[in-house]
């Protein structure tokens, strides 16, 4: 992954930056109980508003910043998977599927095994 060089006064403004975002978000979520007599359009524009103000801010941030290059290299990174046929897809899920009935009888037939022998030994049953 990329690494990056902040300066030395980037963090606190990164912190202030990050601050205010949060602010502006409540702000809309505030704004939207503060106008409950006003049409509900209008309260949900004010959330609207908050939301991209918040989000705009946070991208102008170091933060905002290394979540956009996070994004870029997982997107890289997800284009060098190379991703099952669907042939070989569905002989993986037949093989759980096969398991899984396997592993079922198995415990239901050490169960009965369990249970018998249990009665056995403490003379339950008829």
């Amino acid at each position: 992954m990329n690494e990056h060089i902040h300066e030395k006064g980037a963090g606190r403004n990164n912190g202030m930056l990050l601050g205010l975002a949060v602010a502006l978000v409540l702000a809309g979520v505030v704004a939207f109980y503060l106008l409950s007599d006003h049409a509900t359009w209008l309260r949900w524009v004010a959330v609207v508003v908050g939301l991209v103000a918040g989000v705009a801010v946070f991208a102008a941030s170091g933060s905002g910043h290394d979540f956009r290059q996070f994004a870029v290299d997982a997107r890289n990174e997800l284009r060098k998977v190379v991703w099952p046929s669907k042939n070989e897809t569905w002989m993986t899920t037949a093989v759980v599927f096969v398991f899984a009935v396997v592993a079922g009888l198995f415990f239901w037939t050490l169960d009965l095994f369990l249970a018998w022998a249990t009665r056995l030994l403490t003379g339950q049953g008829a």
